[in-house]
């Protein structure tokens, strides 16, 4: 692997976990919010970063287009990556553990994007439907 695909691929680590974090902004943490009772706080929110209300109408888009970020970086990290360095090695000679430690910063990146996708996936899309089943 060559020093420009070691940089694309922590590059597509940090690429989608901002991309779960904005799912996490937009549609997760204003429903949490609401529903431990802190609705001010989502007004204040909402007044401070309009910009939110409008990612969050579109909040179906926002899911999926993450949600081919993690899975696209998640098959480069943990299918092409390794084919890749098996095929050819990119590592300098004698600093084998720069791009060990630089594998496990992506796979780290990957499972923490995944994480926050999941949980606010999870706020986004079942919280609603549960609670209403729960209030009945």
């Amino acid at each position: 692997m060559t020093s420009r695909g070691k940089t694309a691929g922590g590059l597509g680590g940090y690429v989608t976990l901002f991309a779960s974090m904005g799912t996490l902004v937009c549609c997760a943490l204003p429903a949490l919010l609401v529903v431990l009772g802190l609705g001010t706080t989502v007004a204040s929110l909402l007044s401070a970063l309009p910009w939110l209300v409008s990612l969050s109408r579109h909040k179906e888009w926002v899911f999926a287009a993450t949600g081919v970020l993690i899975a696209a970086s998640s098959w480069y990290q943990f299918r092409l990556a390794p084919h890749l360095r098996s095929r050819a090695p990119g590592c300098p000679p004698g600093d084998e553990a720069a791009c060990a430690r630089a594998t496990r910063v992506g796979r780290v990146l990957v499972w923490a994007s995944l994480a926050i996708y999941a949980a606010g996936f999870s706020i986004a899309y079942l919280l609603g439907p549960l609670l209403t089943v729960l209030d009945r």
